[in-house]
């Protein structure tokens, strides 16, 4: 049997990984919490049921959250890996709700009361142990279901839940609309879960980033191939699995909802059409500033007086991007400072206006912005 802190020491030793303190003392934590589950389940015996006894708690879960690229996910693959029982089950945050809101559905077209305490009783049988990797609130709809399902599955079902995140616990959902709903969720996770910081000073995710680039032109074939790669690299998904990359729906405020068509591990995927040729404003952007470390745009054509909205669009999609530090790759027809087209002319002050943005597009390629975290000042 082979515990989550030897393959850890395994991977250091053959240089994979650099010692960290915070990593190695994380994986002691989930050590402890592998050795606890794969003890026998106790069950109460009848004396316990006459008396009313209940069975023990389940063993404490495990919330991890730092900045990207610091090794939880790793961290958390090796413990999922490694813990030897049948009823375990590791998903992404996303593609776990959308699995919780179709059973819902269906639980609503019974006849019966509250259709969240038969879905969590449905997924506790089908596991002890739930693997969230990139756990991040970004819709209401989630946020007003989250603290009774948890509450269902850790305190009245002793499913024990691991998760990741970018977040302090106290940080999730922040400025999200109803969130007085959502704080008995961040009670529960401090009550519930080992609550542990990784932010060490190496960025490994930055690092699988050297040598793939961040602007790609022109739009076509070689670029398409370049940013997938950088997908696939970000977020450790299978190339070979790409048909099953979860997408989302990406609250921006005002009951509208923005679809991501991929969307793993802080990692956005979006067609310049959907962000830029479409009506949006700086609440759709500001949105996806705050939900994704990284944004992945394709197909950004030749902008300028022809194309004056999406350029306006553009230029604020940028300015969010920037203000919250977040990476951007891209497809275009154009380096950036040839990307406003000037032929038609008569636009001075559209390409005054656009100068500010070239600025921005080239220091974001910086390996010093590169190395910021997401949100830093």
């Amino acid at each position: 049997m082979t515990h989550v802190s030897q393959r850890y020491a395994a991977l250091v030793t053959a240089g994979e990984l650099k010692p960290d303190p915070e990593q190695a003392a994380a994986a002691q934590q989930l050590d402890r919490l592998q050795q606890e589950l794969e003890q026998p389940t106790p069950k109460a015996g009848l004396m316990d049921r006459l008396l009313g006894r209940k069975a023990p708690p389940p063993p404490r879960g495990i919330y991890m959250w730092g900045g990207v690229g610091r090794g939880k996910s790793m961290l958390m693959d090796l413990f999922h890996d490694n813990l030897q029982i049948a009823a375990k089950r590791r998903a992404h945050f996303h593609e776990f709700m959308l699995d919780v809101h179709a059973r819902l559905r269906e639980e609503r077209k019974k006849e019966g009361g509250d259709p969240i305490l038969p879905v969590a009783a449905q997924i506790a049988r089908e596991c002890r142990v739930l693997s969230f990797d990139e756990m991040v609130v970004n819709n209401s709809a989630d946020a007003m279901i989250m603290s009774r399902l948890f509450t269902a599955l850790i305190v009245d079902e002793g499913v024990t839940v691991v998760t990741t995140s970018n977040r302090a616990p106290a940080e999730l959902y922040k400025n999200g609309l109803n969130r007085e709903h959502f704080l008995p969720f961040i009670a529960l996770v401090q009550d519930r879960l080992d609550v542990l910081a990784l932010n060490g000073p190496v960025d490994y995710r930055l690092e699988r980033m050297r040598g793939v680039g961040t602007w790609h032109v022109p739009v076509g074939p070689e670029s398409t191939a370049k940013v997938r790669e950088a997908f696939f690299r970000l977020t450790d998904f299978e190339p070979e699995d790409s048909a099953h990359v979860p997408s989302a729906e990406l609250d921006v405020g005002g009951g509208r909802m923005l679809h991501v068509p991929k969307s793993l591990k802080g990692v956005g995927v979006f067609s310049f059409k959907r962000l830029c040729a479409e009506a949006r404003g700086a609440a759709d952007y500001l949105a996806i500033a705050r939900n994704y470390h990284t944004v992945i745009v394709v197909a950004i054509p030749q902008l300028g007086a022809e194309r004056r909205n999406e350029t306006a669009r553009f230029i604020t999609l940028i300015d969010a991007l920037y203000e919250h530090k977040v990476k951007l790759i891209a497809t275009a027809d154009a380096e950036p400072d040839a990307l406003y087209d000037t032929s038609s002319g008569g636009d001075d002050e559209g390409r005054f206006m656009f100068d500010r943005t070239v600025s921005r597009l080239l220091e974001m390629q910086s390996q010093d912005y590169l190395a910021l975290g997401h949100g830093e000042d």
